[in-house]
């Protein structure tokens, strides 16, 4: 019937709790139906993994892997706008600033990755959680018009993180007038991702709700924080230095698997390549007649592929074509 990566994702979750096993997502694409699935239940699971919970915390809190690539990052570029993720909020009718500011504190105090830094201790990332009455995130108050907005909201977006001492987390009121504003959340991916928006804006109105009613949100504490995560993926993968160990199993295989890869696409462009990533490339929007669409998506069934692989494989034609060769390697952010 169709699906994504993320969808296939939730599946293999909610398989994973319901029955106590554990799947891999190629198994999805290979036994794509229900009795097919059924079938490979018993032959391809596994021994469902440790569960995560609250785990007892280090004297030093180790990153996750997703957090020490996006460290390295930012102590190899310095700080910049790349992975900040904004959450835009047209919000009507009256509103209490006050409420609100008090409503970002209760959000850090509730997520602890809201309030944590990443101070380096001899070149060590580590993960310090800060108490809540020392973890108030900035709400900025700016007054704009609606020809200024979109300028406004593109330069607060643009703020650059300094993750060894500053919040992960930063909110912008934009007050068009007494009835209208623009509520900006800006958080770096070091502490959030896509997901994470959708219970942000929902625990930020829930508290929002309740300090305008002068009381605190009335809701219970999480079972398990970001850095139990870290820790529970940490005990589960192992050491790399470890050669039983499923960290270095993975990377042996990604090593083979890119060995002799080349460094750089070569490709006929109108100008040369700039020593250091600018990131300043830009989004096209196109659209495809449905025809067109339905008959990738015949392509796709019929080689049992995603619509998502045929479109990676025109994709790297393309590029052979065009000269790159036929090695050629795509990236993709993916979820999970």
């Amino acid at each position: 019937l169709g699906g994504h990566s993320l969808l296939a994702t939730k599946l293999i979750s909610r398989i994973r709790s319901a029955l106590g096993v554990e799947l891999a997502i190629r198994t999805l694409f290979e036994a794509p139906s229900i009795a097919q699935l059924a079938q490979r239940l018993g032959e391809d699971s596994t021994a469902a993994r440790t569960p995560l919970r609250a785990m007892p915390r280090p004297a030093q809190v180790p990153l996750s892997f997703a957090q020490q690539r996006l460290w390295f990052l930012h102590r190899l570029d310095g700080p910049s706008a790349t992975y900040n993720i904004p959450l835009t909020l047209r919000l009507a009718g009256p509103l209490d600033g006050d409420a609100l500011a008090q409503a970002l504190c209760d959000i850090a105090a509730r997520h602890e990755s809201l309030r944590t830094i990443f101070p380096d201790t001899d070149d060590v990332a580590q993960q310090v959680i800060l108490p809540p009455e020392a973890a108030r995130p900035v709400l900025q108050v700016l007054d704009v018009s609606e020809a200024t907005l979109a300028e406004q909201l593109s330069v607060a977006a643009s703020h650059g993180f300094e993750l060894a001492h500053e919040l992960p987390l930063r909110a912008w009121l934009f007050r068009l007038d007494p009835q209208q504003h623009v509520l900006l959340l800006l958080c770096h991916h070091i502490a959030s991702d896509g997901w994470s928006l959708a219970p942000l804006a929902r625990d930020l109105s829930t508290a929002y709700a309740a300090r305008c009613l002068g009381k605190a949100p009335a809701w219970a504490a999480l079972p398990v924080q970001y850095a139990d995560y870290a820790l529970w993926q940490r005990e589960l993968l192992g050491d790399e230095s470890d050669p039983h160990s499923t960290s270095a199993r993975q990377l042996a295989y990604w090593q083979h698997a890119l060995a002799g890869l080349p460094e750089q696409l070569e490709l006929p462009t109108d100008r040369p390549r700039p020593a250091v990533s600018s990131y300043r490339g830009q989004s096209m929007a196109f659209s495809i007649p449905p025809e067109v669409h339905q008959g990738l998506v015949a392509i796709a069934r019929e080689g049992q592929a995603s619509l998502f692989m045929v479109l990676q494989a025109a994709l790297a034609t393309l590029f052979t074509r065009m000269g790159a060769g036929t090695d050629i390697a795509l990236g993709s952010p993916i979820a999970g």
